[in-house]
């Protein structure tokens, strides 16, 4: 399984932050009959790996990763869960020799060109670029894909529904990380329908 292929899989990849673990399996059903068929879990909860495995189980035919994959702990803890890919906010060596020696398809994450620079050099061809608003959003893309045309990105943190489709546009974009189909009261409510409907129209971005 290659990054790309996962990264391809719709325009949009849900960023999910599982509070509690009941919610795991009907989430991941809700998203994926939405048209989102990759999923990316952020480390950010202790119950986040065993999510992981509870949405895998529930919906085999998806891609469910890991997100916050930031050391050694969290790379293995990923491993162990069973991700189907693993993404991390930025770039170190110790994660790039980490990602060197698994087979499990890793996006590290990147804000600058020096970083863009950096992870190319080690063969990386698809980056998460994070945090994308806080950092330059669309014109930064531009600007980056001018003397890195080959390096293609994932932006991730602070899109919405609005902005997403300016960042799909661009010609180094394959797709975009988001949260607004995971609304914190839909979630609350186990309103699995409604947030279906979110992921739909988030699949359905060009």
């Amino acid at each position: 399984m290659s990054i790309e292929k996962i990264l391809a899989s719709a325009p949009v990849v849900p960023v999910v932050v599982i509070e509690k673990l009941e919610d795991a399996a009907p989430l991941a059903r809700a998203l994926y009959n939405g048209g989102l068929k990759a999923l990316e879990i952020t480390l950010r909860t202790p119950i986040a790996a065993e999510a992981v495995k509870l949405m895998k189980a529930e919906v085999p035919e998806a891609y469910v990763g890991t997100g916050t994959v930031v050391d050694k702990a969290s790379f293995d803890l990923s491993v162990a869960a069973g991700a189907d890919f693993m993404v991390s906010p930025g770039v170190s060596d110790e994660l790039i020799a980490l990602a060197k020696t698994s087979d499990v398809p890793f996006l590290p994450g990147a804000a600058t060109a020096s970083e863009v620079m950096q992870l190319a050099s080690h063969g990386f061809k698809y980056l998460k670029f994070f945090p994308a608003e806080a950092a330059g959003g669309t014109a930064m893309l531009k600007s980056i894909g001018g003397p890195l045309p080959h390096i293609t990105f994932c932006p991730t943190g602070g899109i919405s529904l609005a902005t997403a489709p300016n960042y799909l546009a661009l010609n180094n974009v394959i797709c975009v990380g988001g949260t607004w189909m995971l609304d914190k009261q839909l979630i609350e409510n186990k309103d699995w329908q409604a947030i279906e409907a979110l992921a739909r129209q988030a699949s359905e971005l060009k």
